[in-house]
């Protein structure tokens, strides 16, 4: 198995403060099936050394992990149980945080066996589904592949054209190369920033950039998520944004600034 690594210095196991809860009943995740949205999911849990909790069918008293590496061809991870026992063989609920912005919520059902070359190893599989509970004030719409959800903006005197991630009331999120984010830093105002939201809605803003984030997805390689919020924006293309986050639907071609 031909597996990254990864690149950060671990303060040691995680500890029982550092458990989740599972997804109440009653909160509305949305599920996620992609296998790409799952990888990179995991590979940024790996990034970011985030504890995971590990719940084994039937016990009350949850176990402690982290994803120690993601495989970057094939759906195969790595779950490391350092300073943690391993679950017994069936069925155990992972949950974890994303960022601070959401919880991941899956379930794995193996023999938990420890990898050749650890003992506080475990190989598994890629989740058939994911719950993913957002924690964002504003219901966020994230994009399909396609080239109807674009970002245009001049910065340095350059044209820059990057693809948005998602979307939402309070602002959007963009995914650059690394070599594209020359330029970008958190706090860097974009002024006249042309947003295609999908073939039927495009909307002009001034956006502050919020965050910078770099992760790797399977078929881009180096990527860096770029998080902005509107620092500008018009009343009647703030509603209209709005409309359309709620409810799908512009109701006009296009909003002119």
């Amino acid at each position: 198995m031909n597996e990254t690594s990864t690149p950060i210095d671990r303060k040691g196991p995680p500890r029982q403060s550092d458990a989740l809860s599972r997804i109440g009943s009653t909160a509305e995740p949305h599920e996620m099936r992609d296998p790409f949205d799952i990888g990179e999911a995991l590979t940024a849990l790996s990034l970011s050394g985030e504890p995971i909790t590990v719940f084994p069918a039937g016990w009350i008293e949850p176990l402690l992990a982290r994803i120690e590496s993601v495989d970057p061809e094939l759906p195969h991870f790595v779950i490391d149980f350092t300073g943690s026992e391993r679950p017994p063989a069936g069925k155990a609920t992972l949950v974890a945080s994303l960022g601070g912005n959401a919880k991941l919520q899956f379930e794995l059902d193996q023999s938990w066996k420890p990898a050749p070359a650890n003992k506080l190893h475990v190989q598994a599989e890629f989740p058939p589904s994911c719950l993913v509970l957002n924690r964002r004030a504003a219901r966020r719409v994230e994009t399909p592949v396609g080239v109807h959800y674009l970002a245009s903006f001049r910065i340095k005197g350059a044209e820059m054209e990057l693809p948005l991630y998602d979307f939402s009331q309070g602002g959007v999120g963009l995914r650059a190369t690394p070599e594209q984010c020359f330029g970008l830093h958190v706090g860097k105002k974009l002024e006249g920033v042309r947003l295609q939201l999908g073939p039927s809605l495009a909307i002009t803003a001034d956006l502050e950039v919020r965050l910078l984030r770099p992760f790797r997805t399977f078929l881009l390689g180096e990527q860096v998520q770029i998080g902005c919020s509107f620092a500008s924006i018009s009343m009647q293309m703030q509603q209209t944004l709005e409309r359309f986050v709620t409810t799908g639907t512009p109701e006009r071609r296009a909003v002119a600034r």
